[in-house]
């Protein structure tokens, strides 16, 4: 038997496996019409991504195994991605934190001096925000960072050997050695606020995997057209700046009517932030959040096997076009 076969029977077992699993779960607290089309929804939207896999298995699979094979590449080249950043300057690479902790600062003074948010139940609502901001901030820079990656190195796309397909995740691993700063500065905050880590507090790193994930389907799509298309990078400046304000990062969903919480729940990012939230401050598993998790994970995967397929048909022609 060989690999494609292999791997295709596993993931046929694991496939309907899951959808088993969705069909099976059952919260009697919920809506049970509610649960019938969100457990309709969820196999439909798994079975396509299942059919594409099948369908574009080798245009798939070959940049996992790519990324694999250059991992030992991928980590020296990020390390330099992040020290080269800010090379030529005085505070060198203090400038990475000051901005996030800048921003913190500021939107801390906006909503609880000026606007006088109180706290956020028993939570401090600082503690409250920076749950909320700190994976954003690794979202907005892996994005920024990954979707310029082949114009930054338009040098090396144009290199015949050279694999391009390690260079969005270059810029994302770069943006995650700051986003581990602040997890370990959002540990010793709440611990100063007596709220010291425990098993929950590990599901940030859970959280922190899907993020790098999903960032990277998402990149390998903006990456791969924004050579075509340069004013993709502006379009994403402005999405991101809508895109914190949509997402319930300076405030709650229950602050919305309940009616409107299926439309922000869409957002990947709604899951995400939450899931912060969950781990530092209202301890909660992250499979206590059946569908949203399925959800998260279904549009994830299709994020991701679109990225590689676009990229795959793309690729060949960046050197062309930088």
């Amino acid at each position: 038997m060989n690999k494609k076969v292999k791997t295709i029977g596993i993931v046929s077992i694991f496939i309907f496996v899951l959808n088993v699993y969705i069909i099976v779960h059952n919260n009697p607290l919920a809506d049970q019409t509610q649960e019938l089309l969100k457990k309709i929804v969820s196999c439909v939207i798994l079975d396509i991504i299942y059919f594409f896999f099948i369908k574009y298995y080798d245009k798939m699979v070959i940049l996992p195994v790519e990324l694999y094979q250059n991992r030992k590449l991928i980590w020296k080249l990020a390390r330099s991605d992040f020290k080269t950043r800010y090379a030529g300057s005085y505070l060198g690479i203090f400038w990475a934190f000051v901005q996030p902790i800048v921003t913190i600062v500021v939107y801390w003074f906006v909503f609880q001096i000026g606007l006088r948010s109180g706290d956020v139940g028993d939570t401090p609502f600082v503690l409250w925000l920076v749950a909320g901001l700190i994976p954003w901030f690794f979202f907005s820079e892996a994005l920024g960072g990954g979707t310029g990656a082949m114009l930054e190195y338009n040098y090396l796309v144009k290199k015949v050997v050279f694999k391009i397909s390690i260079l969005p995740i270059i810029k994302i691993i770069s943006a995650l050695f700051v986003h581990l700063f602040f997890v370990a500065f959002a540990i010793l905050l709440f611990a100063c606020y007596r709220s010291e880590p425990d098993l929950y507090t590990l599901q940030v790193f859970y959280y922190t995997f899907c993020l790098f994930v999903f960032v990277l389907g998402l990149c390998y799509i903006t990456c791969s057209v924004v050579v075509f298309f340069r004013d993709l990078s502006q379009i994403i400046s402005i999405i991101l700046q809508i895109g914190i304000w949509a997402t319930p990062i300076m405030w709650s969903l229950p602050m919305l009517p309940e009616k409107y919480h299926f439309i922000f729940k869409l957002n990947p990012l709604t899951y995400i932030v939450d899931g912060y939230r969950m781990a530092f401050i209202y301890k909660a598993w992250f499979w206590e959040r059946f569908y949203s998790t399925a959800y998260f994970w279904i549009v994830t995967l299709a994020t991701f096997v679109f990225g590689a397929v676009i990229f795959k048909r793309l690729k060949i022609h960046f050197a062309d076009m930088l």
